[in-house]
């Protein structure tokens, strides 16, 4: 299957949930950040997403000395509309979704509007706030979200009908581990989606399915125009 989609405008245990009392407020958020708006349209939806005008200025050598930390959440990524492009068209009504590292939340805005009861997740917590703001501003409520390093998962965590991540396997040491931070939240019978352009860590995340109990079920290719380019993003499904 084919699509397109188009852009205008352009670790550390344990893990916490994410309670009302850690909440930025909206104001707050623009305040701290120079934040400008793109606007995505998905199957001639548009989604307003806003964003930090510059994700180079949020660097923080510090955090790449200790965990070669960077913030990646901070862009809109081509695999992020490839997977909201997979999301939209679904009926979530009565069914729960994760989104492993929701970045600026444009795929848990998608999956609001589709009627799911969204849980968003992420290393970083302005991460989670933007997500939050962009879920309101576009599906007119905020998901449920949740500091998460898949290194360290909770000893006890939810299980979801549907398990969501966009280009999160870009170093070899996540093929496994987001393979296994799947099995771990995939409710029997469900399904995952993992959007990827061909990082380095897919050939190690297809080798770990089978050891933690999972199977490829099968695979489109999104076309995704963004920047003055065309990117082809593969978009796998996973299930038991």
């Amino acid at each position: 299957m084919s699509d397109k989609g188009e852009v205008s405008g352009t670790g550390h245990p344990p893990v916490v949930p994410n309670h009302e009392s850690r909440v930025t407020s909206h104001d707050t958020l623009l305040a701290r950040f120079d934040v400008t708006t793109n606007v995505i349209e998905v199957h001639g939806e548009t989604f307003s997403i806003q964003h930090p005008r510059d994700a180079e200025t949020l660097i923080d050598e510090a955090a790449f000395e200790h965990d070669e930390r960077l913030p990646y959440w901070a862009d809109i990524w081509p695999s992020s509309i490839a997977l909201a492009m997979a999301v939209r068209p679904l009926d979530g009504n009565c069914r729960t979704l994760l989104e492993l590292g929701c970045g600026l939340g444009l795929v848990t805005a998608a999956a609001l509007r589709a009627g799911f009861e969204v849980t968003a997740t992420d290393y970083y917590e302005d991460a989670l706030s933007f997500t939050r703001l962009n879920g309101q501003l576009n599906a007119a409520r905020e998901p449920h979200t949740m500091i998460l390093d898949w290194r360290y998962l909770p000893t006890a965590i939810d299980a979801f009908d549907m398990v969501v991540a966009a280009d999160v396997l870009y170093e070899r040491a996540h093929g496994p581990i987001i393979a296994r931070a799947i099995a771990t939240t995939l409710r029997a019978g469900g399904r995952a989606l993992v959007a990827d352009p061909g990082r380095v860590g897919s050939p190690m995340f297809f080798d770990a399915l089978h050891d933690v109990g999972l199977r490829h079920v099968g695979a489109s290719v999104v076309k995704v125009s963004m920047r003055g380019r065309e990117d082809p993003i593969t978009v796998h499904e996973v299930g038991r």
